[in-house]
């Protein structure tokens, strides 16, 4: 095939793999959504088997409630999936959504996101890098880049090494949880902190709370004396934070009316 047929195969391909952010930004997706939903589920059910889970039954249930609150103020189509908190006894603080609807919460996390309306700003940005695909966009990238790496065989389990399932799952946003840092991009962190800090509005959840939460975060040490790994993967904390103060006086109202409404579930 000469190289002009080539490129305009490349083209068409790129053409016919093009989606839409919520708030319209355009992104190459190779994947589809059922593709990636099944990825990230397979994946939570790996770490469930595999990681050390709570064994007290109210820190998943708590994390569920908020979770819960949360999607009820999802566009129908997110609402739809099959939501599942899961408590994971694991120092670390660090929190992650997989596609698919999957959510896991380190009970680390609960010293630092003290309080219901910071555990909402965490999951609140969680599940906004769901709503924006992020993962499978990150998917995508990689594959346009021609890494090697056969993410979905690492979830089925085809000639892939340890390193290949860690590697997608990172992919997919829980590379904390795995010993992966693959951090999201600052474009995808951004994103995120919009649609979540709304979100958490939107449910009832204060969003000066997110403040509050990324300010916790940047002061916590782990045992080693050093910043959670959460930092890690979600970089420029100090520009987070002042944007997150800049959009919390306007989003009160949107708390408030909220309120009102008695959207704010009784969770913890």
């Amino acid at each position: 095939m000469s190289l002009r047929l080539l490129a305009l195969a490349a083209i068409a391909l790129l053409m016919s793999a093009c989606a839409t952010t919520p708030d319209g930004r355009s992104q190459v997706m190779m994947v589809s959504d059922a593709q990636v939903n099944q990825m990230g589920i397979t994946a939570f059910e790996q770490m469930k088997a595999n990681d050390k889970t709570s064994t007290v039954p109210a820190r998943s249930a708590y994390a569920q409630c908020i979770v819960d609150a949360l999607v009820r103020e999802l566009p129908p189509e997110w609402q739809r999936l099959p939501w599942e908190a899961q408590a994971f006894a694991i120092a670390e603080p660090n929190a992650f959504a997989l596609p698919g609807g999957k959510v896991g919460v380190n009970t680390g996390l609960l010293r630092v996101a003290d309080t219901p309306d910071k555990l909402a700003a965490v999951l609140g940005h969680e599940i906004g890098h769901v709503v924006y695909r992020h993962a499978g966009e990150r998917i995508s990238q990689q594959q346009l880049a021609q890494t090697g790496v056969a993410l979905a065989g690492a979830y089925a389990g085809r000639n892939a090494s340890p390193e290949q399932v860690n590697l997608a799952m990172a992919a997919l946003g829980a590379g904390a949880q795995v010993g992966v840092l693959l951090p999201f991009s600052r474009k995808h962190e951004t994103e995120a902190d919009v649609y979540g800090q709304r979100l958490m509005a939107q449910a009832g959840f204060d969003p000066q709370a997110a403040v509050e939460l990324w300010q916790a975060m940047q002061s916590a040490t782990g045992s080693e004396g050093r910043p959670p790994r959460f930092l890690s993967t979600h970089p420029d904390p100090e520009g987070r934070i002042r944007a997150l103060s800049e959009a919390a006086p306007g989003l009160r109202v949107v708390y408030e009316e909220a309120r009102r409404a008695g959207k704010r579930p009784g969770c913890g």
